[in-house]
């Protein structure tokens, strides 16, 4: 089965928001290096990252909606909370927040990127008379089998 134009669309938002969010230990090494242009190269990596997180959830709810997988949005939507508290830890200079969540939302953006390209976000397969009723398959009220 052929990985659908939704899917596509988060494949490329998630590797796009990879991409940022790497960049930004970069910015930030620079700055630390006495650079003080890198804290502009920071900033702008926070907030071109930050949109592209929103950018990645609206994607993901479309995920959900058309495809009817939760994962991608639950996982996206843990990713842009910790992003944003990251943000505004950064803004207003709470390094002791801002530089662990830097380390853990790469690290969650980075196993989200895996996960989108390892396994396809695909519909799931419609259920026909000839499958068989599960335990997790609910029974409906006045069908028998």
């Amino acid at each position: 089965m052929a990985v659908s134009k939704c899917a596509r669309v988060l494949r490329a938002v998630v590797s796009v928001h990879a991409v940022a969010i790497f960049g930004q230990p970069v910015f930030a090494g620079v700055y630390l290096s006495g650079d003080y242009d890198g804290l502009r190269w920071h900033l702008a990596g926070a907030n071109t990252v930050t949109s592209l997180g929103y950018v990645q959830l609206i994607v993901a709810i479309v995920v959900w909606v058309r495809l009817r997988r939760a994962w991608p949005f639950v996982a996206t939507l843990a990713l842009v909370a910790a992003e944003t508290v990251q943000y505004f830890a950064g803004m207003d200079g709470a390094l002791w927040l801002h530089l662990p969540l830097g380390v853990l939302t790469i690290a969650a953006l980075t196993v989200l990127f895996i996960a989108v390209w390892r396994q396809p976000v695909l519909r799931p397969a419609p259920r026909t008379a000839s499958t068989p009723r599960t335990a997790s398959t609910p029974h409906k009220e006045g069908v028998s089998g």
